[in-house]
């Protein structure tokens, strides 16, 4: 493994700026289309014209995320785009990498270079002044190479389980939202006239004829409008187990690992599961293993799932379906999600949903059976979620491992395999 830095050298030595290409555009004159629109944060917008085509660096211009850092301040744009002037547009000068300048910028001091002290701000000139590690262009190739192969691997990861997800969701609402099971068995029982007839069983509903049994053939009126026979209408309280969190006291929260892990609202939450944590030591509400955590303090309605019993404090709510469901419960909650945010402008302070609200929300009563068959039916998705939201962690450790490590020199490209095997 090397130890000797790169040498430092200002970022305008390393990149052409292309600010004075940039054009803002008020959101009442966009007009929607197929190219993104960027701001300091990212995409804000799609519209129907183009600024860019190719590859570029884009670095905050200003925007409390500069002293935050919540979300990266350099990302890629490629193709065809529009950029605000809230962002710069960098491309690579002379054999250097766009992407590698990408990946500096990240490990980069860019505190240093700020102004402003209520809107942070990064003008021009002190960006041309931020110093970035300069290895040879080919070995800033081969470091772009190296991240950028993990970041693929990452957001292939995620899109999967977005995917996933989505395919999860939709049999749900194709089960308890829109009653499609329902609609086709009764279809099928109108055009035979023969409730025992192979369609009014409900085998041509496309599901598996041990689950289409379980659904009804025909709907009856109910507090909630018309749902499936049988089926009754409800409320959450009644369904749910409810858990609202109670912060312990703050000289009891560590991030060295002691006590349960500790989630207090939406910040600590990721795509499935928490990404923040932080721990507790002596906790006054918890969340069980599998139970669908519900942001139920500004902004309301964000979920998760606690992938291990934990302590949830006053912005967090775990909720429990009655037959121990867990997908079920998540995906219900998901449901409802819009629901839950109505309560956004609740509360004295901030947007809030208590007990009372949550427990009074209607849903339906559904019979154990069918709640366990979509528990079977869906667990093959949210099994592969969780297995690539392990794998996702794993990559994310790697690839933030290595960055500083190749950046700075202290890791050189030809070790790299050998040092993976050390963290994995």
């Amino acid at each position: 493994m090397g130890s000797k830095l790169y040498p430092l050298r200002p970022l305008n030595s390393m990149v052409d700026i292309y600010d004075y290409m940039r054009i803002p555009v008020k959101k009442s004159d966009r007009k929607p289309g197929p190219y993104p629109y960027y701001g300091a944060s990212g995409i804000v917008d799609y519209v129907d014209s183009y600024i860019f085509d190719g590859e570029y660096l884009l670095l905050a211009e200003d925007g409390e995320n500069l002293r935050s850092l919540n979300t990266p301040i350099a990302f890629m744009a490629s193709g065809k785009f529009w950029v605000n002037n809230h962002a710069h547009i960098l491309k690579r000068s002379s054999d250097n990498s766009t992407k590698y300048l990408h990946y500096a910028l990240q490990y980069a001091d860019i505190q240093s270079y700020l102004s402003g002290s209520t809107r942070p701000k990064l003008t021009q000139s002190d960006m041309k002044r931020i110093l970035v590690h300069y290895p040879h262009p080919y070995e800033q190739r081969a470091i772009a190479h190296i991240l950028g192969s993990l970041d693929d691997k990452i957001e292939l990861n995620r899109q999967m389980n977005r995917t996933l997800e989505a395919m999860a969701q939709a049999i749900f609402k194709s089960w308890f939202v829109d009653f499609l099971p329902v609609r086709a068995k009764q279809s099928a029982r109108t055009q035979t006239g023969d409730p025992v007839h192979a369609k009014a069983e409900g085998r041509d509903t496309g599901l598996p004829a041990e689950i289409a049994k379980l659904f009804p053939d025909s709907f009856e009126e109910s507090e909630l409008g018309l749902i499936p026979k049988g089926w009754n209408s409800s409320f959450l309280g009644q369904e749910f187990q409810i858990t609202m969190g109670q912060s312990p006291p703050g000289n009891t929260y560590n991030e060295i690992g002691e006590g349960l892990s500790f989630f207090q609202g939406r910040r600590d939450f990721g795509f499935r599961f928490p990404s923040k944590r932080v721990y507790c030591t002596a906790p006054k509400r918890i969340a069980k293993y599998g139970d669908t955590l519900v942001s139920v303090r500004a902004p309301v309605g964000d979920i998760n799932m606690a992938l291990n019993e934990c302590c949830i404090g006053r912005g967090v709510a775990g909720i429990r379906h009655n037959s121990e469901s867990r997908s079920y419960t998540y995906y219900t909650m998901k449901t409802l999600s819009d629901t839950f945010a109505q309560f956004e402008a609740d509360g004295t302070v901030f947007g809030a949903i208590n007990k009372n609200q949550f427990a009074d929300i209607p849903w339906l009563s559904i019979s154990k059976d069918i709640v366990d068959m979509f528990e079977s039916f869906v667990f093959p998705y949210d099994e592969y979620i969780y297995n690539n939201s392990t794998e996702l962690t794993g990559l994310i450790n790697i690839r933030d491992t290595l960055l500083p490590k190749l950046i700075s020199g202290e890791l050189r490209v030809p070790d790299v395999e050998d040092f993976i095997g050390t963290v994995v």
